[in-house]
């Protein structure tokens, strides 16, 4: 009786499942997270980089000297970046906080020995970017289940040449 119930195989596969249903099911959530956070990393950047390229097309009067950005187009750059357009209450991206959005901008005169003064002839410093870089914390879709995510941050930044149209 006892030999009979060794060689017994039935329920196998059961005890096999259940046995590898928790590493499949750590698989797939880690997938789904994953995707998440590469998901807010790219509407993030693609917010900041529409930021930047706002922010390039503005007229060199927002732009007093090679340090200094005129606040109205720092508030207006970071409505663009947090909401899509200049004023808003929805943010752009819903997993996504209100993000730490930061302005500078620099002159150079030449790039890879390229010269600058082209468009910039004239102007004090040579040519002139903007940066604009944001860092959002990252809130986690399994934070329900535990994953808090602290100390997770995304983080874009994007450069773009100021042309003062």
């Amino acid at each position: 009786m006892l030999s009979h119930f060794l060689r017994d195989q039935g329920g196998a596969a059961a005890a096999e499942m259940a046995l590898v249903a928790p590493l499949l099911i750590i698989i797939m959530l880690g997938a789904a997270e994953t995707g998440n956070y590469f998901l807010n990393e790219h509407s993030l950047s693609k917010a900041v980089r529409d930021g930047a390229r706002y922010a390039a097309r503005q007229s060199f009067s927002f732009y007093p000297d090679c340090s200094t950005i005129d606040t109205t187009l720092r508030d207006n750059t970071r409505n663009v970046v947090m909401y899509g357009y200049l004023s808003g209450t929805d943010i752009l991206t819903p997993n996504i906080t209100a993000p730490d959005v930061t302005l500078s901008t620099s002159c150079q005169t030449s790039v890879g020995g390229q010269s600058m003064l082209g468009l910039y002839r004239g102007r004090a410093g040579g040519g002139q970017t903007v940066t604009v870089t944001a860092v959002v914390p990252y809130r986690p879709v399994l934070g329900s289940l535990g994953f808090s995510g602290i100390g997770l941050n995304l983080n874009a930044s994007s450069q773009a040449a100021v042309t003062g149209l």
